[in-house]
């Protein structure tokens, strides 16, 4: 598939087991033989899967979420703007992060099924399946793995879950956590300086079409 126009708009969906776990619109940064990078702006309009009674995942055992009846509900994200970065063929992407006073705060690796692409002309995107283990990186390379309880606690039910294989996320993890120690791009200090262009507005709603059918 041909790659992204810098520029243009495009869906980041969260997936699991052919359900849509979140969908937010972004913007291509690049998209070239290093991978896509996207810019996800502060405030931008989001739809997340939550139970009936409004909680999300996090909100209650993994037994009562994956047995709950869900919807999906509009909002907004609360979060600063992130870059994103998705290497091709890896099962992760990097996110960079500032702090209010626009200093660069540190990376985030989201552990994940490689990113699978689709565009159906007026609408397109990826969808990432996300395998709940972080590694959490500091400015200075300094690191820790994040929520591995939540990841132990759900790898014992695998007729719920959507990570099958354990050790294969741990890998990536490590793979990646060496790139880290090394100072290795994307961790060489590339993008930490980034600004979008100002003229990038965010939209007031998901465009038609986000709710496609899952790509894995």
């Amino acid at each position: 598939m041909p790659g992204f126009t810098p520029g243009r708009t495009v869906l980041h969906r969260n997936t699991r087991r052919g359900r849509l776990a979140f969908v937010r619109p972004v913007r291509v940064v690049g998209d070239d033989e290093r991978g896509l990078l996207l810019w996800m702006a502060a405030g931008t309009p989001s739809v997340n899967e939550v139970t009936l009674d409004g909680r999300g995942a996090r909100g209650m055992s993994f037994v009562e979420w994956a047995t709950a009846e869900h919807h999906m509900r509009h909002g907004t994200w609360k979060g600063p703007g992130i870059l994103m970065f998705f290497p091709p063929g890896a099962d992760h992407s990097v996110w960079w992060f500032w702090a209010a006073d626009g200093t660069f705060d540190g990376w985030y690796v989201n552990l994940e099924e490689r990113a699978a692409r689709w565009d159906d002309g007026e609408v397109a995107g990826i969808d990432v399946v996300d395998q709940d283990l972080d590694v959490v990186v500091a400015a200075d390379r300094t690191w820790a793995w994040k929520d591995e309880d939540e990841f132990t606690e759900r790898l014992a039910h695998p007729e719920h879950y959507w990570v099958a294989d354990e050790e294969a996320v741990r890998a990536e993890g490590r793979r990646v956590i060496k790139m880290v120690e090394a100072g290795e791009f994307p961790f060489d200090g590339t993008w930490t300086g980034y600004r979008p262009p100002p003229e990038w507005q965010m939209p007031a709603v998901l465009p038609d079409g986000w709710d496609r059918p899952v790509v894995r």
